[in-house]
């Protein structure tokens, strides 16, 4: 800035002006410092104002499966709007391993991130205390973690489930099945209380022998359903809490040889782009991921700019089911119902 100051034959607290659109310039002296900047090839040091400044003008975002369409349509939502604010995202993905998330969090702090945005991984200690020894803010989606004091944006998991699986119930299904991520995390723990309260309202005794978990990949979808269609009395329908594993869920029944929905309904959790070109077209529950990503962004903004209440907020909200062709009656039961 001292070179382009002495070329223009300016201030520095000009060209600092200029440079950083802190105060009016005059037109001679900003084409001056433009000629200038172009002849001693002058690059703002962003580290160097961001140490000056104390902001970096960047935030970080970890979540579990970039490759989740869920998570995909998220990042993109977030980065977006970071983007529109001014800011820079570095992501970060944790591939649902706690020593991933720590090590994560640990890389965008010493890069001095304004604030982060986490899809945490599991309920533990470690991320209490992470959170407890820093001073920049966090906003969690998706999964929340108890004992954390953090802004969070997410869903009605229980009553979205519940919905789907009385869905489910009301076309006459008694055996359902529900395949699932692991319990250790706050989605998984609603959407199962979710599952069990629909079986409740109609009725229907809990099953174990019906609950196939997994590690919320494709694989993992595919290994259940195979078990759970060799079964002496095989479910009738299956509902899955992820959209990975449903597409393993398909693919067993079409090893199987079994149609869907003749033999089998599905259903799953988190529309995908493709569920209404599947083939039946999936029936599924919708989250609103575009309220989800701009409500955390505005949350983060907020803490950064230090303009947020000073309670954390919990923002929750709903799901829409989205009734496809990959739910029917059970064969036979039209006959026994009449």
């Amino acid at each position: 800035m001292l070179d382009v100051a002495r070329v223009a034959q300016v201030s520095i607290a000009t060209v600092s002006a200029f440079v950083n659109g802190s105060a009016n310039v005059s037109p001679a002296a900003t084409q001056r410092i433009e000629g200038a900047i172009r002849t001693v090839g002058y690059q703002r040091n962003a580290v160097a104002r961001s140490l000056k400044l104390g902001r970096t003008h960047t935030v970080g975002l970890t979540v579990p499966h970039i490759t989740n369409p869920f998570f995909t349509e998220v990042v993109s939502v977030i980065t977006q709007a970071f983007d529109r604010a001014g800011y820079a995202v570095m992501l970060f993905c944790t591939d649902e391993h706690l020593s991933n998330q720590d090590e994560q969090i640990r890389l965008l702090l010493e890069r001095m991130v304004d604030g982060l945005i986490v899809a945490r991984v599991g309920e533990d200690e470690r991320f209490r205390s992470i959170v407890g020894a820093t001073k920049a803010p966090f906003v969690l989606i998706d999964r929340l973690c108890e004992g954390v004091d953090a802004d969070a944006v997410v869903l009605d998991n229980r009553t979205a489930v519940a919905e789907a699986v009385g869905y489910l119930t009301g076309l006459g299904h008694r055996r359902i099945a529900y395949v699932a991520g692991g319990t250790g995390i706050s989605t998984m723990q609603e959407r199962a209380a979710g599952y069990r309260a629909a079986l409740e309202e109609a009725g229907l005794a809990f099953d174990p022998a019906l609950v196939r978990l997994g590690d919320f990949h494709e694989m993992d979808g595919y290994a259940a359903a195979m078990q759970l269609m060799t079964l002496p009395d095989r479910p009738t329908a299956v509902f899955s809490a992820n959209n990975p594993m449903v597409v393993g869920v398909m693919k067993a029944l079409r090893d199987l040889g079994l149609n869907c929905p003749k033999d089998v309904s599905v259903a799953c959790f988190d529309d995908f782009p493709f569920a209404d070109v599947f083939h039946p077209q999936m029936t599924t529950v919708r989250q609103p991921v575009q309220a989800i990503g701009e409500q955390a962004t505005a949350l983060l903004l907020e803490r950064i700019a230090g303009t947020a209440a000073s309670e954390p907020r919990r923002l929750t909200l709903r799901g829409r089911l989205m009734i496809r062709g990959s739910c029917a009656p059970p064969s036979g039961w039209a006959a026994q119902s009449a």
